[in-house]
């Protein structure tokens, strides 16, 4: 046997496929970024951070993280493309050594009422397979077990061509699913309240109908009292039977009504139809009040909320139902499949049981399987979609998340960076937009981007380790070891907000006093029961203004100008100095660019492949007509106000010719908020999950209220930003108002006048009131998980 000759053990020259360590970025220009050119090593994990805005995820999501999921599309079919999102190249001159990108981002997940927690993670589909096999009685396949799948069943002749004849046959079929047939599946039903539709004390002449828009004797009301089918003179109360049906269910029927041809429909499908049919955020404000009076949901009395019919209830494995095994906890149902022990289906069962030992995992054993999918936080959807990863055999990929420790108590940020050096270490790199010390602290490599937001920022100001950066001298560094003391002195309350016997979903019948007149924190473990006590038992409405996690709607039409009702004093400004109609200052109205329709941008569509956005020759970009640009307001055209930032705006519409007091007051607002940078007419689209969250509370600031309810608004913040936040919440309570904040920031917690801890876990384990005093008794106590880490953070 030959053997072929060894090279010198010495110094055996390396591979030429291990040349391929980095990660390389030159020119990077998306959004707000400058020319960036940036190094990133692979298998390791990388943070990248910077103050709100700085250019963070224009750079590693839609730069970084969107070439690479263009590039694996463009491997598929142009077949297959067509039904893919385009995704345009993404501005940058050179990305070399990119590895496949899973992006795990903030983005909720779906709120359709059909989506839960078990049907986004496919536990749902396996607990299926697992009940159809093993369940007794045995009722059919996993559909049957299946909210979506309504049971069905049909018979007919088919006609076919069969050696030369038409042959008729009689088929039947049916599907048995699992979906309840009152609910369809949602679990709770509407009901129309009728005493918010007519006062039946009176006659259709004398105005009984009380739905706004059916009033004052207009055609609405016209249909009813002069329909014919019942005396209009008559009070509702006294109808017969039949006159009741016509005026509330009659199916539509075409009449002539002084003279028109109408068609005549019931009060209850036609409201449904013309209301009810909206999506509540698009009604206008006078509907949207009688909608929440008048519309009840209620738990369907069929299947008691399991959305699952009888059938599918029926079937049991030792005495537990699909639904039971939903409902559960998901810890405590990881125990009950661990007890199965049935090797005809052992795969399956190791399967589900990786998925529910993962929820546990990662923190969140306390939700159940049947919690709908929309009622989940930022930070819960994240960690969702973390788990289809967390078992996964894929190495050398590239993970992108975005913030994973929002909406995570400082206990609980320990185990997410467990998990997050577990995926590096299996060889893949991680990259991480994180602005927590205690997640950058664990990095191998850091990238620091600034050195201010929006224009300002969009450079690379630090690369490399933690050390360096904490003597680099950047913002990130000279805030990274601050520390945030406990105040010495806290303010006396002015009264107390009392909630009693609290049991909203978690909540074991939770008795606490709120001080008012002070600044009040609410903490606690993820899942301990916060936003069930806070949103459950204060209730935004008369006196109290609520500003909750739900993201910010708008497309590219939209931006701060328009989301925060800026515009309409700056259109009212413009069009009364030049005499003109306010509609010509929208660039989605009259005066809005042909070309264009006032996108400012002309799209083509290239089928599968990504579409071309080119700037409009006729506007330039500018989104109105020449016409208008004609008309000023302090010697500026409405293109230039809407290309100012809001620093800039605040001091052109407080003062000369161009002052504007409405104008001015939301502009201040927004500056308070430490949104100075950012421009009028910049495309919601556009900005960060922190900046989207302080415009939202600039916008809450303006509604008038004594009580501030605030949940987690340090989410998406920079350290820096951080200071400026409790600034803003300092002047609201110095300004009598009583602000309660839902927050695991200790350097809130440290700032707070009163502390309430809830705990001590999360789900059926917390729900409890585990403290309630100031910082200092909770770092002295040291009796909670909170007050432990609180008083590691200010060092006592």
């Amino acid at each position: 046997m030959s053997m072929a000759p060894r090279t010198d053990p010495q110094s055996p020259a390396p591979h030429v496929a291990d040349s391929h360590d980095l990660i390389r970025v030159h020119g990077a220009r998306e959004n707000n970024l400058k020319d960036v050119n940036i190094e990133i090593p692979k298998r390791r994990l990388t943070v990248f951070t910077g103050v709100s805005g700085s250019g963070k995820s224009s750079l590693v999501f839609d730069t970084i993280a969107a070439e690479s999921q263009r590039l694996i599309n463009e491997t598929y079919s142009a077949f297959v493309q067509g039904f893919m999102p385009t995704l345009a190249r993404p501005e940058v001159d050179v990305l070399d050594g990119l590895t496949t990108v899973i992006t795990v981002d903030q983005q909720r997940l779906g709120a359709d009422p059909r989506s839960t927690v078990g049907t986004a993670t496919d536990a749902n589909a396996m607990l299926r397979i697992l009940f159809s096999r093993l369940g007794k009685p045995h009722i059919g396949s996993p559909k049957a077990f299946s909210f979506n799948v309504a049971s069905i069943s049909g018979a007919g002749a088919v006609t076919m061509e069969r050696g030369g004849q038409t042959v008729k046959e009689r088929r039947s079929f049916s599907i048995t699913g699992g979906m309840c047939p009152r609910c369809e599946g949602r679990g709770s039903v509407s009901d129309l309240d009728l005493t918010q539709l007519y006062d039946d004390s009176q006659s259709l002449s004398e105005g009984a109908i009380t739905v706004p828009g059916y009033t004052g004797g207009g055609w609405n009301s016209r249909l009813y009292s002069e329909s014919g089918f019942f005396d209009p003179d008559k009070p509702i109360r006294k109808f017969t039977k039949k006159e009741l049906h016509d005026f509330l269910h009659r199916e539509p029927t075409r009449m002539k009504i002084a003279g028109i041809n109408m068609t005549y429909e019931g009060l209850i499908p036609r409201i449904q139809r013309s209301m009810l049919a909206k999506e509540r955020e698009g009604m206008q404000p006078h509907i949207r009040e009688f909608v929440d009076r008048a519309v009840t949901f209620t738990t369907c009395p069929e299947c008691d909320g399991t959305r699952l019919n009888e059938g599918a209830r029926s079937s049991k494995i030792k005495r537990i139902s699909i639904a039971d095994a939903c409902a559960m906890q998901i810890s405590d149902l990881a125990e009950w499949v661990r007890g199965l022990d049935e090797p005809s289906v052992a795969p399956l069962l190791t399967a589900l049981q990786q998925t529910l030992d993962s929820f546990v995992e990662i923190g969140l054993g306390y939700l159940s399987l049947d919690r709908p999918a929309g009622t989940l936080s930022g930070g819960e959807a994240q960690r969702v979609k973390m788990i289809r990863h967390l078992g996964s055999s894929l190495t050398d990929v590239t993970y992108v998340f975005d913030e994973p420790t929002i909406g995570l108590h400082p206990h609980d940020i320990q185990r997410m960076n467990d998990l997050l050096l577990r995926l590096r270490d299996k060889g893949n790199t991680v990259l991480v937009v994180e602005h927590k010390p205690e997640t950058i602290a664990i990095a191998d490599h850091v990238v620091d981007l600034g050195p201010g937001a929006g224009t300002a920022g969009g450079t690379v100001c630090f690369e490399g380790t933690v050390e360096g950066l904490r003597t680099g001298g950047t913002i990130t560094g000279r805030h990274f070891d601050d520390r945030a003391a406990v105040k010495k002195t806290v303010r006396k309350p002015t009264g107390t907000l009392e909630i009693r016997g609290a049991r909203t979903h978690n909540l074991q019948g939770v008795d606490v006093d709120i001080p008012l007149g002070v600044l009040a924190v609410v903490t606690g473990v993820a899942g301990s029961g916060k936003s069930s006590l806070v949103h459950g038992s204060i209730p935004a409405g008369e006196g109290v203004v609520s500003v909750d996690q739900a993201a910010i709607r708008g497309s590219r039409r939209s931006n701060p100008a328009t989301y925060t009702g800026l515009l309409d004093p700056i259109r009212k400004a413009f069009a009364k100095v030049n005499g003109v109609k306010p509609a010509l200052f929208s660039a989605n109205s009259e005066g809005a660019c042909p070309t264009c329709n006032g996108a400012g941008v002309i799209y083509t569509d290239l089928a599968m492949m990504a579409g071309v956005a080119t700037t409009c020759e006729e506007c330039e970009g500018k989104r109105f007509q020449a016409s208008v640009l004609d008309y000023h307001l302090g010697g500026r055209d409405i293109s230039e106000v809407l290309a100012m930032s809001v620093t800039e705006a605040e001091e052109f519409f407080g003062a000369g010719e161009a002052a504007t007091p409405a104008a001015h007051r939301i502009l201040t607002r927004l500056a308070d908020v430490g949104l100075g940078y950012l421009t009028l007419g910049q495309p919601l689209t556009t900005l960060s999950g922190g900046e989207r969250q302080r415009l939202k509370l600039a916008t809450h600031m303006a509604e008038k209220g004594g009580v501030y309810v605030l949940d987690e608004p340090t989410a998406g913040l920079h350290l820096a930003d951080v200071e400026q936040l409790l600034g803003l919440l300092d002047r609201l309570v110095d300004a009598g108002k009583s602000v309660i904040v839902v927050e695991h920031h200790q350097a809130v917690m440290a700032h707070a006048d009163w502390i309430i801890d809830l705990g001590p876990g999360a789900g059926h384990d917390g729900g409890r009131l585990v403290f309630e005093g100031t910082p200092a008794d909770l770092v002295a106590s040291r009796s909670t998980l909170t007050g432990k880490h609180l008083a590691t953070y200010v060092g006592s």
